[in-house]
């Protein structure tokens, strides 16, 4: 109780304490010598494709495969995979444009979790 009375009573009024010079006095000033480090930049391990959950694990089997094969392979399930969208889309009746940008989206989402690492 005592705490309450003694910071009420050494409490500033509210109209003083932001107005005219009592404001600048709260403004702290910059030090202009302060150096900002520049930001690191995702590390890219082909192309430009970005590290995603997946990368690891693609990487892996691609050392595992083998380079050549592996692109066999990944090539066989991009192949597999666009004509499941172009499946999709004679089933819903969307046109070519709709379905370039599915297979487009596609491919953005592969590269965003790390398929084509």
């Amino acid at each position: 109780m005592f705490f309450m009375a003694m910071a009420m009573s050494t409490a500033l009024p509210s109209t003083t304490f932001l107005a005219g010079d009592d404001r600048a006095l709260l403004i702290k000033p910059i030090n202009p010598c302060i150096r900002v480090a520049k930001p690191l930049r995702p590390c890219t391990i082909m192309g430009s494709s970005k590290q995603g959950v997946f990368s690891p694990l693609v990487i892996l089997a691609r050392n595992v495969l083998g380079r050549k094969r592996f692109n066999l392979l990944r090539g066989k399930a991009i192949a597999l995979h666009s004509q499941v969208i172009t499946e999709f889309c004679k089933s819903i009746g969307a046109d070519n444009k709709q379905r370039q940008g599915l297979i487009r989206l596609a491919k953005k989402n592969g590269e965003r979790l790390g398929f084509l690492a």
